[in-house]
């Protein structure tokens, strides 16, 4: 699924000033590549990603994916894509407190109508592949936060997508997990033609992507391969 932005401006007025956290982005993810956007705190890479999610509608410009512009979907278009088309996951995780590491990864697959033995069935495999097969059973409220950043990732490859958007994928994680998650994502891109998109702060991140971009000022910028990574964490240059 190629996932495709041209021309994309998202805008919010204060009583004082407009802040222009997406002003301008042109981008295309093709199927089978991971692409990085990097960029400090309030830069505006959660915006770009609740776009390409069709969670938020542009202000101008176009989101396109497979040719179709997600403006144009209805309500339930779009809530239909995002269950069955889309893995979204979360820098605040979204899950719930009480419910078992399982019944948290089922919930999008429960949403899509999936019975729950076979959603169980389904998300048992990423969890596994997730290191989280001890703590199936545990309360999420339990868990710690890399344990919740991993539970959110197999919750958000529970559909089988062809698109994922993934907002700070490493951030709780250690190095060492954080280097199996993204050479997972990397490898199901390729395995799978998923088109995967995601923003960091990470570094380590621009060794497992295919392009990296930073996003400053609302627009976006090439990051060369060749840039110190101490640059490339504070937004610098």
């Amino acid at each position: 699924m190629t996932l495709e932005l041209r021309d994309v401006v998202k805008h919010y007025r204060t009583e004082s000033e407009v802040i222009r956290p997406v002003d301008g982005v042109s981008l295309t993810v093709a199927p089978g590549e991971v692409v990085a956007i990097y960029g400090p705190s309030g830069s505006g890479k959660t915006t770009l990603l609740l776009l390409a999610a069709a969670m938020l509608a542009p202000d101008n410009g176009k989101v396109l994916v497979e040719g179709r512009d997600l403006a144009e979907l209805t309500d339930r278009e779009a809530s239909s894509f995002r269950l069955a088309q889309l893995g979204f996951v979360f820098q605040s995780f979204h899950l719930n407190n009480s419910a078992s590491v399982r019944d948290n990864a089922t919930t999008k697959l429960l949403l899509s109508g999936i019975s729950p033995s076979d959603a169980r069935r389904r998300v048992t495999p990423w969890l596994d592949r997730l290191g989280l097969s001890p703590r199936i059973k545990a309360p999420a409220g339990r868990l710690s936060a890399g344990e919740r950043q991993r539970v959110a990732i197999a919750r958000a490859l529970s559909n089988d997508p062809a698109l994922l958007l993934a907002d700070e994928p490493t951030g709780n994680l250690d190095a060492d997990r954080g280097g199996e998650v993204l050479e997972l994502l990397r490898g199901l891109a390729r395995q799978r033609d998923m088109a995967v998109l995601l923003v960091t702060h990470d570094p380590a991140a621009i060794e497992w992507v295919d392009r990296a971009f930073v996003l400053r000022d609302g627009h976006l910028g090439d990051l060369a391969h060749d840039r110190s990574l101490a640059r490339i964490s504070t937004g610098q240059g």
